[in-house]
Parts: C-alpha cells; sequence; structure tokens
C-alpha cells in the first residue's frame, strides 16, 4: 500500500490490481513511463507559455526551427523574424492609409471625355438636368427651348423636341422640379411659366399692374425676370426675382396671386433690382444678390420677410449685376459670381456672414447669367469665363475649396463658356456655350448613365423592303375582259377618280324638280308628310297644280253643298238681286277736248 501512495500518475484501473499477472516489476515500469512522459509534457507547457508571450502574425513556414538547434537560438530567431514581419506590415499599412487620405483628399474630375449637343447658333443662356439625370433643358436668346432625353438619343444627338414658350423673348433660366415632372422657365417677360415634362404649359404667374408703385399691392410682377428657382422639398412652390425691385414665392395651388413677396432695399432704402435668387438645399433660406452689389439672406421659417437675416452691402461691386448664387450641398458655404465690371467669384462662410472666405479675380464675364457650381462633396467650385478680345477661348475652371487654388483649366470652345451643371448622380459636367453648343464631359469609370447612353448608341436604320416591279404586258387587240389598264400620270388620276362620286366623296346633290312650294320628294318636309298622310284621304300629286285640283269640286260643291250654304239655309235671308236686261250706257262728256268749259 505505501508503494501505491507514492505513485504519482493517473489511477490504475481495478481489473489489473486484482488480477494474477500483474506484478511489481511491470508496475514499476509503468511507473517510470508515466513519470517520463510527465516531465516531458511540464517541458513543452514551459516552452508554450514562453512562445505564448509573442503576439505577432504567423512565422513563415521556409524559417522553420530544426529539432537540434538549441532553444535560446530558436527563441532569438523567431524574436528577429517577428520584428522584420512586424515591421513590414506597419509599412504597408503606413502606405495604404497614405494613399487612402490621398484618395478622399483630391475628387476625380470627370473630364475624361465628352460629347456636343447642338442647340442652335447662338449662345445657351439657360441649362438644367433634372434630378434622375434622365432629361436635359437647354434655351437660348433665339427664344427656343430644346428638350434632351438621353435613353431616347442615339450618336445623332438629336432633341425630341423644340418650343418657343415666351414668344419672342429670350431665355434667361431654366429650373426642373424636384420630382423633375415640371420645368420653369424665366424669360425676359414679366410672367413666368411651368412647363410639363413633354414641353405643354401647365401654369403661368399673373402680371401685375403697371401703375401701381407699391409692390406689394400688386398680384404679380411688373417688369422683366431675372432669376428663378424652384423650392427643394415642395414641388407646387417656385421663387422668381424681377427688375421691380421684388422677389415673388408662387404657390401653384393659388393662381391669382402670389404667396409671399420680398422687396430688396439699398442701403439708403431704395429700391434695389434682384439680379439672381436661390433656395437652400433644405429651403430654409432664400438668397438673393441685387444690383447694388449687396447680398441679402432671408429666413422662410418667419412669418414676413421684411427684415433680412445676413446682410452683407458691399459684397460686389455697385452698378453691376451678380450673375449667380448658389448655396453648397452642406448649406455652410455660399458662392456668388460677379458679372461685368466685377470679374471675381467670392466664397462666404454663412456661420461667419461678414467678409468672403475666398476671393479670385480676373474672371471675365459676358453674360449675365453665368453661373458657378459645387462639386457633390462641395470640395470643388467650377465656374466658366467669357472670351475678352485677343483671347484664345472659353474655359471651364475648377477652384479647391479649402485654399481656392486653381486644380484644372478645360477648354470649352472658341468662345464663351456660360452655364455649368455638375450633376450629382451622374457624375458629368454640363456646360453651355456661346456657340450655341452643350458640352457634356464625363469620365468612362467612375461615371454612369445620361451621355454615355447617347455615346454609345448606334444609330438604327429603317429596314428596307425589296420589291420587284411587276411588268406591264401590252396587248392591244385583247379581248376586254382580259386587257390591263395602262399606267396612268398622277394627274389623270386624280381627274378620274373625280368623276367617281365614290372615290371624291361627293355631297347629295340639291332638290331641283318641285313646284309651288313642294319638294320632288314627299315627305321630305313636315307640311307635305301632313298632306300626305293626314290631310288627305286621296293622294295628291306633287306635280299637279293646286287652282286645277279645288276647280274640280267647283260643280260638285254648288250643286251638292255640304260645309257652308246648309249652315246659313236657315237663318239667312234669301238674296234678291235686280236683273236688268238693258246695260247702262256710258255718261256724256260735257266738254271737248281744247274747248274751254262753258
Amino acid at each position: 500500500m505505501s508503494s501505491e501512495d507514492e505513485f504519482i500518475g493517473p489511477p490504475i484501473p481495478q481489473a489489473f490490481i486484482h488480477s494474477n499477472e500483474f506484478s511489481s516489476k511491470s508496475l514499476e515500469k509503468e511507473t517510470t513511463e508515466i513519470n517520463i512522459d510527465h516531465d516531458k509534457n511540464e517541458s513543452q507547457a514551459e516552452t508554450t507559455k514562453d512562445d505564448d508571450t509573442f503576439i505577432s502574425p504567423l512565422i513563415p513556414s521556409n524559417l522553420s526551427i530544426s529539432k537540434n538547434q538549441n532553444n535560446e537560438n530558436a527563441v532569438t530567431i523567431k524574436e528577429n523574424t517577428v520584428k522584420e514581419v512586424c515591421s513590414n506590415y506597419d509599412s504597408d499599412d503606413d502606405d495604404i492609409s497614405d494613399t487612402e487620405d490621398d484618395d478622399s483628399k483630391e475628387t476625380n474630375l470627370p473630364i475624361e471625355s465628352n460629347v456636343s449637343l447642338n442647340h442652335g447658333i447662338k449662345a445657351v443662356s439657360a441649362l438644367c438636368i433634372d434630378p434622375p439625370g434622365v432629361r436635359l433643358a437647354s434655351g437660348s436668346v433665339d427664344y427656343d427651348v430644346r428638350l434632351w432625353d438621353f435613353a431616347g438619343m442615339d450618336q445623332t444627338l438629336q432633341s425630341f423636341r423644340t418650343l418657343t414658350p415666351c414668344g419672342n423673348h429670350p431665355i434667361k433660366c431654366l429650373k426642373y422640379s424636384p420630382t423633375g415632372d415640371r420645368l420653369l422657365v424665366i424669360s425676359g417677360m414679366s410672367q413666368a411659366k411651368v412647363l410639363d415634362r413633354d414641353g405643354h404649359e401647365l401654369w403661368e404667374c399673373v402680371k401685375g399692374d403697371q401703375y401701381i408703385s407699391d409692390m406689394v399691392r400688386t398680384k404679380g410682377h411688373t417688369s422683366p425676370l431675372t432669376c428663378g428657382s424652384w423650392h427643394p422639398r415642395n414641388k407646387e412652390e417656385f421663387l422668381t426675382s424681377s427688375e421691380d425691385g421684388s422677389c415673388r414665392i408662387w404657390d401653384m395651388t393659388k393662381k391669382e396671386k402670389h404667396k409671399d413677396i420680398i422687396k430688396c432695399r439699398a442701403k439708403n432704402g431704395l429700391r434695389a433690382i434682384p439680379t439672381t435668387c436661390n433656395y437652400s438645399n433644405d429651403g430654409k433660406l432664400v438668397a438673393c444678390a441685387c444690383r447694388d452689389g449687396s447680398v441679402l439672406v432671408y429666413d422662410t421659417r418667419k412669418p414676413s420677410f421684411v427684415n433680412a437675416t445676413f446682410t452683407i452691402r458691399d459684397a460686389h461691386l455697385s452698378n453691376s449685376d451678380t450673375s449667380s448664387i448658389v448655396f453648397s450641398y452642406r448649406d455652410t458655404l455660399i458662392c456668388t459670381r460677379g458679372e461685368g465690371i466685377d470679374e471675381t467669384m467670392k466664397l462666404w462662410d454663412i456661420r461667419n456672414f461678414k467678409k468672403p472666405i475666398h476671393v479670385v479675380d480676373e474672371l471675365y464675364s459676358r453674360y449675365s447669367t453665368t453661373d458657378c457650381c459645387f462639386s457633390p462633396d462641395d470640395s470643388i467650385v467650377v465656374t466658366g469665363h467669357s472670351v475678352k478680345p485677343k483671347e484664345a477661348g472659353g474655359h471651364l475652371m475648377f477652384y479647391s475649396t479649402d485654399t481656392f487654388e486653381l486644380r484644372e483649366k478645360v477648354k470649352v470652345s472658341e468662345t464663351h463658356c456660360i452655364k455649368v451643371y455638375w450633376h450629382p448622380k451622374l457624375k458629368q459636367l454640363f456646360a453651355g456655350c456661346g456657340d450655341g453648343t452643350v458640352k457634356v464631359f464625363y469620365d468612362k469609370v467612375n461615371s454612369q448613365r445620361g451621355a454615355m447612353l447617347c455615346a454609345s448608341k448606334t444609330r438604327t436604320k429603317s429596314k428596307q423592303m425589296e420589291m420587284v416591279p411587276t411588268q406591264q404586258i401590252i396587248t392591244p387587240h385583247a379581248l376586254p375582259m382580259f386587257r390591263q389598264d395602262r399606267n396612268k400620270s398622277l394627274k389623270k388620276r386624280i381627274e378620274k377618280d373625280r368623276l367617281d362620286p365614290v372615290k371624291s366623296k361627293r355631297p347629295d346633290l340639291p332638290i331641283k324638280s318641285g313646284q309651288g312650294g313642294r319638294v320632288a320628294a314627299s315627305g321630305s318636309t313636315l307640311s307635305s308628310y301632313v298632306i300626305r298622310n293626314l290631310g288627305l284621304s286621296k293622294r295628291v300629286e306633287d306635280d299637279q297644280d293646286p287652282r286645277e285640283a279645288i276647280l274640280k269640286y267647283a260643280k260638285d260643291a254648288s250643286e251638292n253643298p255640304y260645309w257652308i250654304t246648309p249652315a246659313y239655309a236657315k237663318t239667312q235671308p234669301k238674296n234678291i238681286l235686280e236683273t236688268s236686261e238693258d246695260e247702262p250706257k256710258e255718261k256724256k262728256i260735257k266738254f271737248e277736248i281744247g274747248k274751254p268749259k262753258q
């Protein structure tokens, strides 16, 4: 029992203890083998504890260590390999992080390829794309509006509709509603129009009274419009600005009058003419730029638009038209574009709306509709410039919003670059030029749909049916039933068809016969029908003389009276008439002709 108490190891089965074959020698051998295995397990556990202290990726297989080497050498090799692998892994991570940071900072410009849409021969002064990016509308100073459908166009790039919605007035601004089913048209007239998706007129603003000086008391604008914009959240509401010194908010459910009015005032309290206006992307702010160089921002959540929420009086030069004012997608930045003598583009922060963050000079603009826009991530501001005398051509200028440094300059055409729009979904850039073309820039990798659909679509040709003309065999002596008519000229064919009442669709000829007010066809009038069916029991010929028909019964009426004579026979006396055989002689003339009266 003492030997069993000193035994260290797993318990021995009871079957071996009670068996006769179990001997002390075998017990000693098994105990020694168990102790050896136990020592090996302890040494392996210690090595594994030492190995667990290293936290690193797996060691490559080519760096495996042979069993005959010492543990110290193995540990040093492992430490060196772990350090090298970790250093390589960290360097790779640094490279990846650097490349990711560079990609995040730089925005890909969709200027790899471009297509040209021909609007006309005059400058494209208005341009817009619907939110899904399916249709494009372009307006020009030639009074025309063209509608383009990218899904229906092919390589010919032809518009599917051309219309003149505002008569002889140049188109200044075009805007699609947030749902894309309505198009706002701003022209040189005082009434804005709303068209449907296919170009049919849906709504027209009311014209105000020109003899009323107070703009609040008029129902609409009294002077030419300058700009317009849709509400980003409400498809029934839009904003217009006019040279009468007011901006009006319209509701399409109320046609008789505007919804609200904003009277723009200068620093001295007089009327200021707004040249452009726009909504913020959330619809809470309305911004307008005036001709006196001021920028006014109003809050739509306030009950009235008497006082501006933000005001900058010297934003641009006085007596110059600020051609564009645009909010960034985050509604924190505002970009304004000068026109005419003010050749600047300025970036403002609405949180510190006192002075511009960045200013760019020497951006010549010839048109009052030249605009600017932000990239979808608000990292770039894009604008176009007009061509001065002795210059190369119009370009698109790309500026970074952080530093306002020029990142890229892309030549658009030989003439002016007026309108520009960067579509956030299509990732394509649209530019309206002074030569009547619309340039669409896109990237074959990042851009999608839009102009890429029609740029690669081949034109489908109409199938031509092959027809074999039948040869005519002339047989002059053939029988009439086998004779074929010769091909006649178009003139002779028309003359022959004219004689056929069926082919010529000849109307019924007028009735020529008739007598005494009666027509030949009996029963064609009400009186003839009554006479024929109700008035007379006997048939009366329509061609018969009515006097002769009555005199037939004169003798019978005198001999056998029936109506009048029997009625008066009992009451009326008999007529006694004097009968004389001698006729009275003529009276003698008491004087002769030519002699005086005695």
